[in-house]
Order: structure tokens, then sequence, then C-alpha cells
């Protein structure tokens, strides 16, 4: 479907569909009229394109199938729905008895020291960082910092430059400060477009664009020594190689990255870091080694606060049930009723 017939078939649908299709893909959809929100709507699709088509089909699906008594089953949008009613009424309420807040809240803290032992997959991934490329596409909290601090540590005891980029000027900041004290400020500086610092160090902090920008001078003629002596390449949060305006930086920084720097990607929102690898085998000297790890070793818990103040578990259990949206919690169903008629216009409160 192209963008143009998508619009189209969005056009088509009641606002209340849209308003629907919207929920978890726009901010504040509910505040939002028909014309905005298929401009949002078209935008977002850039990251999902075939999810969200595929939700438009259900919901139109859903919408002109015959109920049991033979006429239209109308689905009205919970913005008019009688306040008892469910929001996800296709699905039968848990029977499970709901989580407590003090229960969801237990363990939370700082855990108790103890030695650090390296994950397998830590391990597997310096050792291969050492030889070739590696894609590492692991959960957010699995320790891929650890990866790259050890990696670039070896790195400069072989005596090569190191450069980590990061996708905003922000994370690079922190990062500077962070690797300051664990390498010394001596052997770190920073090259960001607000900042230049210590820019003859060993270990380079920069966004991918200010790397980018140093491998279009190399490769016009204009060769910065530092790239003569480069080692490693750290490329953190490279999932946005799938963004639609930025991902040609990253792209393009893979591509004419030195050929005796090893690549370093780290992810942990990847769709598809075969792919990826694959594609770096197929552009580079080295075939690429993907370090995939899926067990998450830091437990979500979802919680909903509401403006008032007022905290709640999001779900029924201390944990994400995922696939189960009837495992909502009831405290936080009321809340979200409570937010609807606080904030609907006058005239539309629930009856």
């Amino acid at each position: 479907m192209t963008t143009e017939e998508l619009e189209q078939l969005l056009a088509q649908q009641p606002v209340a569909l849209l308003h629907r299709l919207a929920r978890g893909r726009v901010h504040r959809q509910f505040r939002a009229g028909k014309r905005r929100l298929i401009e949002l709507l078209l935008q977002h699709s850039g990251h999902n394109r075939a999810g969200l088509e595929s939700d438009l089909q259900t919901l139109i699906g859903e919408r002109h199938a015959p109920s049991e008594s033979g006429s239209p089953h109308i689905h009205r949008p919970p913005a008019i729905a009688h306040k008892k009613a469910s929001p996800h009424r296709a699905e039968p309420e848990s029977t499970e008895t709901a989580v407590s807040l003090s229960a969801w809240l237990e363990g939370i803290g700082v855990p108790a020291p103890q030695p650090f032992i390296p994950d397998p997959w830590q391990t597997e991934a310096l050792s291969a960082v050492s030889e070739t490329d590696v894609v590492i596409s692991v959960p957010t909290g699995s320790g891929k910092t650890y990866v790259a601090v050890e990696a670039a540590r070896r790195a400069m005891e072989d005596n090569r430059t190191v450069i980590y980029t990061s996708p905003l000027k922000a994370l690079s900041n922190t990062k500077y400060t962070e690797f300051s004290k664990t390498f010394g400020p001596d052997k770190v500086g920073i090259l960001t477009g607000d900042r230049q610092e210590n820019g003859q160090a060993p270990l380079l902090i920069m966004t991918t664009e200010i790397l980018r920008n140093l491998l279009y001078d190399a490769a016009s003629g204009e060769i910065d020594i530092r790239l003569d002596t480069l080692g490693l390449v750290i490329l953190d949060e490279s999932q946005y190689i799938a963004d639609p305006e930025r991902g040609v930086v990253w792209e393009e920084t893979i591509i004419f990255c030195p050929s005796q720097a090893k690549l370093l990607l780290l992810s942990a929102s990847i769709g598809n870091p075969q792919d990826i690898a694959d594609w770096l085998t197929s552009i580079r000297s080295t075939a690429c080694r993907l370090v995939r790890h899926s067990k998450r070793t830091v437990p979500l818990r979802a919680g909903y606060l509401h403006p008032n103040g007022k905290l709640t578990p999001l779900f029924r259990t201390v944990g994400i049930p995922y696939g189960h949206p009837n495992q909502l919690h009831p405290e936080a169903k009321r809340l979200f009723l409570e937010y609807e008629d606080e904030t609907l216009p006058s005239g539309r409160q629930r009856r």
C-alpha cells in the first residue's frame, strides 16, 4: 500500500476508529482532530508501516463485521462508552487476584554488592571484536556498556584510537563524564557540535554525525591522523540505522569506516540484527559476528502514575503479561476512566 493509498483509506474512516488506531502510537491523541490524527499516523507509519496497516485492517473488519443478531456491530469509542465498560470488551475479565502496590514495589532498589562475573555472551562478544566486526543485540540493562568499555580498554592498550558514538549530544556528554572517570580525563576527549575538548585523546566521544563528517573529510583527501590509528568504532544505539531521517548517517558511517578498524554495534531494540550483520559482512573485509542474548537481566515492571500523584501497578501481575490486555489492574483502569472524564471536552462526558 502506498502512502497516498494509506492516507485515503484513513480519511475514509470515522474519527473514533482513528483514535483507537492512534492509541499507543500518538502522544495525547485524544486532543487531535481527524486531519491532524491522519498526519500523525502517517508520520508514525515510518517506524512500523506493516503494523499500522495490519491494525487498521483489523479495526475496519471489526467495524463492518455482523453481530449475532445480523445487524452491523458498532464499536463505540471508549470516550462515550458506559463508565463501567471494560476498555477491552472483547477479552474476558481475568479472575486472577490483582497484585497490591506494596507487592509490586517489593524488591525495587539498589542490590547488595557482589563480585562481578561477565556473562557468557559478554565474553563471546569481547573475544569476537578482537578479530572482526560485531553486532550486539541484547535487552536493556544486560551489560552492553561493559563490553564497550573493555573493548576500548584493550584497543587503547594496543595503541589504537577508539571512537565511541551516540545519537544524542546529551548522551555523548554523559558518556564523556563516565569514561573520564573510568580511564582518566587525559585519555578521553569529546567532539560534538557544541563541545570540543581533548581532541587528540585515544578515546573520543562524539555524535554519529560528527564521525560521518570526519570520514567524509578522509574520503576527500583531508586525512585526519586519528583515522590512521583508528582501531575500534563503537556505534551505540545502532537501531537508529532504521530511522527514516537519520538512518543514512549510520549507513554512511559504516560504509566509510576504515577497514582496519573494528565495528562494534550496540542496541537493545534492533528488530533484524541478523540482517544488519549480514549486510556488514557483504560490504566489509571481514565477516560480522552477531552476539544475541534474549534473557532480560533487569526485569521490567509497568506502573501508572496519575496526574493527581496516585501510583498503581499497570497490570494485575508484578511483571508484564505480554499479549494479555485483559490483565490491566482494576485501579489502573479506574484511573484511566477518571483521567478521560477530566480531559474530555465539555459535553462529551461519559453518561
